[in-house]
């Protein structure tokens, strides 16, 4: 765990393997295709099928993911500190998804209401969710865990990331070309982690594999957003039992 950490500190990103178990893999995806897909928070097509605000869509989910493995992986990832869930989403690429994603870093972030503050923007607002750009020290703030529940290569979409590229800031697309040459493949197998930092440039290509990839991406954060905006999706972690915590009501949202 210790060489984990210090390699997401220096070089963006870090793999953890086994931290969920098969018979834990098997009943996170049972949950998960039990669920109704009523909501707009579930977009399906031919290439991808997602769930945004998962744990708020199945909350069930909730205790399935926080074990006292992953609480582990957290106490060492934010030492002396607990942190809150500031977003949680399902991605499913089928096999032979023709989807892909284009390199990009993670810089907005999903808060409850638009507010005129300092260092924050631009604002965008899409099917009832703002999301904003954050000053920098937000966003170094969060670490990304990415849970795969299949084993996952290059064949079927396996993140490709630039090593390094977290400590450049907001790298302007123009820029991209003169970093990705030294993008590797990160492999994760089914029940692993993949750390990262929001601020590392990041891909993925379309699948060739017969093999699915599906993934839950989970954000944490020990950051407080300025009095009066709050992360949107914010769940509290307590020691013996997970609750949602009630975003303050501003009358200015």
């Amino acid at each position: 765990m210790p060489g984990a950490v210090q390699h997401l500190r220096k070089k963006g990103y870090a793999t953890l393997p086994d931290i969920y178990s098969p018979v834990e893999v098997a009943a996170l995806l049972e949950t998960i295709e039990a669920a109704e897909a009523t909501s707009s928070n579930f977009r399906r097509s031919q290439d991808v099928f997602a769930i945004r605000n998962l744990l708020g869509e199945i909350p069930q989910l909730r205790e399935q993911l926080l074990t006292p493995r992953l609480r582990e992986v957290l106490a060492a990832l934010f030492p002396g500190a607990t942190p809150h869930l500031t977003k949680a989403i399902y991605f499913d690429k089928p096999a032979g998804s023709n989807w892909l994603v284009a390199w990009h870093q993670d810089v907005m972030i999903s808060v409850d209401c638009r507010l005129d503050l300092p260092g924050y923007g631009p604002w965008s607002s899409k099917s009832g969710e703002v999301t904003v750009l954050p000053p920098r020290e937000i966003l170094e703030s969060i670490i990304t865990l990415r849970l795969h529940l299949d084993d996952c290569d290059e064949t079927n979409g396996a993140l490709r990331v630039v090593p390094g590229s977290h400590r450049h800031g907001i790298i302007p697309n123009e820029q991209h070309p003169t970093y990705t040459p030294q993008a590797v493949t990160c492999p994760v197998p089914a029940g692993g982690l993949m750390l990262m930092q929001p601020l590392t440039l990041h891909a993925s290509n379309r699948s060739t594999s017969p093999h699915p990839r599906r993934v839950i991406h989970l954000e944490f954060s020990t950051a407080e957003l300025p009095e009066g905006l709050q992360w949107r999706e914010r769940l509290e972690l307590h020691p013996t039992k997970e609750r949602h915590s009630e975003p303050a009501r501003n009358l200015a949202c």
